[in-house]
């Protein structure tokens, strides 16, 4: 049986992603909290406003597991336009691409010379993470050639702006050359987050294909009540789980409360191969991340437009030398509930004076709002904002006459005039000085001659 996802649930959370989906600063708060994160590298993200609020090791290169199949989807998704209706031929040379891989399957082999539906299979993928299913649907929308569905994948990778990911195959098998990082596999999955039936697939627990005897059954204990045990977090939405010996467990998640939701992205927890003894540290990690988020942090107020930042000179104004600077806009930003306005500061960028007239709203300069509360290492950025003036103020026209009087007579080329004409006087007067003593000396000699 299917299992619906609530559609308002799916709308909010691709509304939140489409505002959020280009927006990941690349300054994380990374606040403070209690809890041991068991994974090499995790992330959390405010998807409401983009902000990530804890980072750990998140630009560091990690083997994806199956959660690369985060990607294949998205290949899959730009290439079909209707996953019923479009239907998949099921080769049984495709396939045989896995054998001696050790590879999670979805059944699709019992479908061999038969077609499955692009949904069905996507489904088949994302939900029991099959490998099967990742391929069928690789050769399909490569026209034949998993290869060419690859370099896809990593074009598109490059377009997301994921400057440290390389993928090798559409499944995630472990090869030296595929991998990503947690801040990669974020921007991904918000764009995922914005394609069809992505958010319904990939919090499904279980579902029904025609033919089959038994339901695939979800991967993913963190949304699955009947089978999640104590890994079960009911805020928990989707999305991938992935995992091989070398890239330990992986996890792609959503945890949503009280309006708001955070992406978590989690690799290389830990894996034993014996199951009685292995632990999915990734769903810990991302369970009390998400409990921590959403009981702890909240979205608040941080700078108000209609509060002043700096005061600036101003030139060129008649009884009045500075004007306010205030944010273009209000400044929202995710921080601790302790928040106090102490913890903000502020750091400008602007000119040492402006001149007059000046409109209200007209730019002047930046400024960095951080936050440095007890929760941080140390100050961390929050938003950079416009600083524009509060007011409008206007030139006075006797202030503007003195001023370009001032520009002129202090300016070079002036100076140089009034240098070269003052050089050119001298000459004059040491010229004249000597041609006053030769006329005189002439004179004396002629006085002398006639005397004679």
């Amino acid at each position: 049986m299917r299992k619906k996802l609530s559609a308002v649930l799916s709308a909010l959370i691709v509304i939140c992603t489409v505002f959020s989906a280009t927006f990941i600063p690349a300054d994380a708060a990374n606040y403070k909290n209690k809890v041991k994160v068991a994974s090499k590298s995790a992330l959390l993200i405010n998807l409401d406003t983009g902000q990530t609020v804890y980072e750990k090791a998140a630009d560091k290169k990690r083997y994806p597991a199956s959660t690369t199949k985060i990607m294949t989807y998205i290949i899959v998704a730009e290439h079909v336009n209707n996953f019923k209706r479009t239907e998949v031929l099921i080769k049984q040379s495709v396939l045989d691409k896995l054998n001696g891989t050790g590879s999670s399957l979805a059944n699709v082999g019992a479908h061999v010379g038969k077609k499955m539906s692009v949904l069905d299979l996507l489904y088949s993928m994302m939900v029991p993470s099959g490998n099967d299913a990742a391929m069928v649907l690789a050769d399909f929308v490569g026209g034949g050639s998993i290869d060419k569905f690859v370099s896809m994948m990593n074009k598109k990778a490059k377009q997301l702006g994921c400057k440290n990911t390389h993928f090798a195959n559409p499944d995630g098998l472990h090869d030296p050359q595929h991998y990503t990082t947690a801040y990669d596999l974020a921007k991904m999955t918000q764009y995922a987050l914005t394609l069809p039936e992505f958010s319904k697939i990939t919090n499904t627990t279980t579902y029904s294909i025609d033919g089959d005897s038994y339901p695939l059954v979800t991967t993913n204990y963190l949304i699955d009540a009947n089978r999640g045990g104590n890994y079960y977090y009911q805020y928990a939405k989707g999305i991938k789980t992935g995992t091989t010996d070398e890239a330990g467990h992986c996890l792609v998640t959503i945890g949503s409360a009280d309006g708001y939701s955070y992406l978590g992205v989690f690799l290389k927890s830990p894996y034993n191969s014996d199951p009685t003894k292995d632990v999915y540290g990734t769903m810990i990690d991302a369970k009390e991340l998400f409990r921590w988020s959403l009981t702890q942090l909240e979205l608040k107020q941080v700078a108000s437009s209609e509060t002043p930042m700096r005061e600036e000179k101003l030139n060129l104004a008649w009884g009045k030398n500075s004007v306010q600077l205030v944010p273009e806009k209000n400044i929202n930003a995710i921080v601790p509930k302790t928040f106090k306005e102490s913890d903000i500061s502020v750091e400008t960028n602007v000119p040492e004076s402006i001149d007059a007239p000046v409109k209200k709203g007209d730019i002047v300069g930046k400024a960095i709002v951080y936050y440095k509360g007890s929760e941080v290492k140390s100050k961390t950025k929050l938003a950079e904002v416009n600083l524009v003036s509060s007011e409008t103020v206007e030139r006075s026209g006797i202030l503007y006459i003195i001023s370009v009087i001032q520009n002129v007579v202090t300016s070079r080329w002036f100076l140089a005039v009034v240098a070269i004409i003052v050089v050119l006087l001298i000459a004059y007067i040491i010229i004249s000085s000597i041609l006053k003593r030769r006329n005189r000396k002439r004179r004396r000699t002629i006085r002398r001659y006639r005397n004679f």
